[in-house]
């Protein structure tokens, strides 16, 4: 079998509203890289790479002369043709190795009549759990309905999203306002919500005094993890030593050298696998292996996937032993999705391991189409920008705060 031809498509999936984060928003839409490779025997497998857009589909129209004619099989070799770590200083093109890698993941589940989760050495489970994941939001662009600034507004969306998709773990974007308004809305969340766990990420943009502080305050909620509260393994092991909880990272520990790091000397508990930012599925089930080892934690990152990467995170779940903690999802926060048959459900907190051949999931054409049409009417967004406030920035540590009191709406297109 040999790759013959690749295509990428850009799109834009709506989201519930704008989605408020340390770092800027979602604005109310994800934009994604469709990646579809062709072989010789008329199969197409599928990947997905996050943002985008016109130099997305340059990026990967470059690659075409490295893959034409290989075979996807050779995933080692194709590892490091795209990725050379030494090229790679010039050329960063993980996440697009990892779009790559699950397509030829896909095509070889296909080829062999297998779920990618066989070829990953077999499912251990058959569902994987998942947490709800909570937002600051703006509301919706379309109907200015959904907005999320209160306490008693984040209690209400937690509540609703457990009773319609049964999460019993709950994580809080946080970082948007400051830690001590935060700090009044997740304890408001483990009260309304007795005998469930929590986790909070403020996406790296506190001090470490803030962090040990926060983590102090919430020592007596049952806390699945403290996640990213600030950045740098250095910082992230100050904390450490003077709060009681465990840390989580998907942003200082995301390679393996920074995990060799980690473990000649512990900053972080609980490493959150991204089959995105690690480069692909296979490195991710190195990485797993690695921590089982060592005996730190493992849980799966979200980076704003649509049912191709999701099904990449759910074959990833389903193969590892040392699953310890429920999968982030953006999942729910999308209202629509690109594949057959629509978004994938939920029941119970947690969602089927795709059972077909391959990744198990399709391209829904009319969607792909209808989304791409959107990503060329709206194009891109500025995920580092907060739309009310133009030009802002954050700093690392973050003295910059939204004021939860302006219950301005901003003007987004749509």
């Amino acid at each position: 079998m040999k790759i013959t031809d690749l295509r990428v498509t850009p799109v834009s999936v709506p989201l519930v509203g704008p989605l408020r984060h340390a770092n800027g928003c979602h604005w109310g839409r994800f934009v994604r890289t469709i990646v579809e490779v062709e072989t010789d025997e008329g199969l197409v497998g599928l990947g997905e790479m996050g943002g985008g857009g016109e130099s997305a589909v340059a990026a990967f129209e470059g690659l075409k002369p490295y893959l034409l004619g290989r075979d996807p099989a050779q995933l080692e070799e194709m590892r490091f043709l795209i990725a050379n770590p030494t090229a790679s200083l010039y050329n960063n093109r993980t996440q697009m190795l990892a779009a790559l890698e699950f397509a030829c993941l896909d095509l070889l589940g296909q080829r062999w009549g297998v779920p990618v989760c066989d070829i990953l050495g077999g499912r251990l489970r058959e569902r994987v759990a998942f947490a709800s994941y909570l937002f600051f939001r703006y509301p919706s662009p379309r109907d200015g309905a959904g907005e999320i600034r209160t306490p008693d507004d984040l209690v209400a969306d937690a509540v609703a999203l457990k009773e319609r998709y049964g999460f019993t773990s709950h994580k809080l974007k946080a970082g948007v306002f400051a830690p001590e308004y935060e700090l009044e809305c997740y304890r408001a969340l483990a009260d309304a919500l007795p005998g469930d766990s929590f986790r909070i990420d403020p996406n790296g943009v506190w001090s470490t005094e803030q962090a040990i502080w926060f983590g102090q305050q919430i020592e007596d909620i049952r806390n699945d993890y403290l996640e990213d509260p600030v950045f740098g393994l250095h910082g992230m092991r100050r904390t450490r030593e003077k709060v009681r909880m465990p840390l989580a990272t998907n942003t200082v520990v995301v390679g393996f050298e920074q995990l060799a790091a980690n473990v000649l000397d512990t900053a972080v508990d609980v490493i959150l696998l991204d089959t995105t930012f690690w480069g692909g599925v296979r490195p991710c089930i190195k990485a797993a292996g690695i921590c089982e080892t060592f005996q730190l934690g493992v849980a799966v990152h979200s980076s704003g996937e649509l049912g191709i990467q999701l099904a990449t995170m759910l074959h990833l779940g389903a193969a590892i032993p040392n699953l310890a903690f429920a999968a982030d999802a953006h999942y729910h926060q999308l209202q629509d999705d690109i594949i057959v048959g629509g978004k994938l459900p939920y029941e119970g907190g947690s969602i089927a391991v795709p059972t077909g051949t391959g990744l198990g999931v399709r391209l829904d054409r009319d969607k792909l189409g209808e989304y791409h049409e959107q990503f060329l009417r709206l194009g891109s967004y500025p995920y580092d920008q907060d739309p009310l406030r133009p030009g802002w920035s954050p700093l690392i540590p973050n003295q910059r705060w939204a004021d939860p009191l302006d219950a301005r709406t901003p003007v987004i297109p749509w």
